[in-house]
């Protein structure tokens, strides 16, 4: 099968990427056979830690695809990085702000163009305290429904134990075994042709990590909780008037 093309940016992301894969976890690719070999695809994936692109892109390069990330904006005033993304065509997240949906029409031009788009539809690493996925964003329903495409569900389980960003901790050694495993294609055909609210985007959004969930759960030989974490943010201090 024929290698498809990134470029210079995605070559050199690629070399110095699987080396740094190895250094850091033990990478174990499962289900990468339901990635499609050509065309468009979307790819939904659980979050636990910031190791995760790493893990993800290298699950679908190793498939002989190019990922595309939607990626927060902010990644691409960082030094160095900044120019791979741009140079290897990932596509800025701009949140609460005028360009929010020049990300959407991104995402959407990339797939009805033959490529692979990831998204992690909870929008940040998940605070369920037992690494469960949470409850997310709409976007990533919003795209499959823009786009008849494959969705694929993809999760991670062994990152948050090399690097768990809200305990602080970075454990490289010993080596963590790091599962990325994907899952058949999501079943969205009840959704295609209706209209698109707020209804229908909730309900999407709902199944798709459901089969994360699903898909995690046999990852860890575990039981799902039944419902999605849902992190209340931490009220202000009272202060007298």
């Amino acid at each position: 099968m024929t290698r498809e093309k990134g470029g210079f940016w995605v070559d050199l992301a690629a070399a110095v990427f699987y080396p740094s894969s190895w250094l850091v976890g033990r990478p174990r690719y499962e289900g990468r056979e339901y990635l499609p070999a050509t065309g468009g695809a979307l790819v939904v994936a659980n979050h636990i830690s910031y190791l995760d692109p790493l893990y993800t892109a290298l699950w679908v390069h190793s498939a002989r695809r190019v990922p595309r990330f939607l990626a927060k904006a902010s990644l691409w005033r960082v030094p160095v990085f900044g120019k791979v993304l741009v140079g290897s065509e990932q596509i800025p997240v701009h949140r609460d702000s005028a360009d929010a949906q020049q990300s959407l029409r991104d995402g959407i031009a990339g797939l009805a163009n033959g490529k692979v788009v990831v998204i992690y539809p909870e929008g940040t690493i998940s605070r369920d305290p037992d690494g469960w996925p949470m409850h997310s964003r709409t976007g990533a329903a919003r795209l499959a429904l823009s786009s008849d495409v494959p969705v694929i569900p993809v999760v991670h389980w062994g990152t948050r134990e090399i690097y768990d960003h809200y305990r602080k901790r970075f454990r490289p050694l010993p080596r963590t075994t790091v599962h990325v495993r994907g899952g058949a294609p999501i079943d969205l055909s009840a959704y295609r042709g209706k209209p698109v609210d707020a209804t229908v985007l909730r309900e999407v959004t709902d199944l798709m990590m459901t089969r994360c969930r699903e898909l995690l759960a046999e990852v860890r030989g575990e039981t799902a909780p039944a419902d999605f974490y849902r992190h209340a943010p931490i009220a202000a201090p009272e202060t007298d008037s």
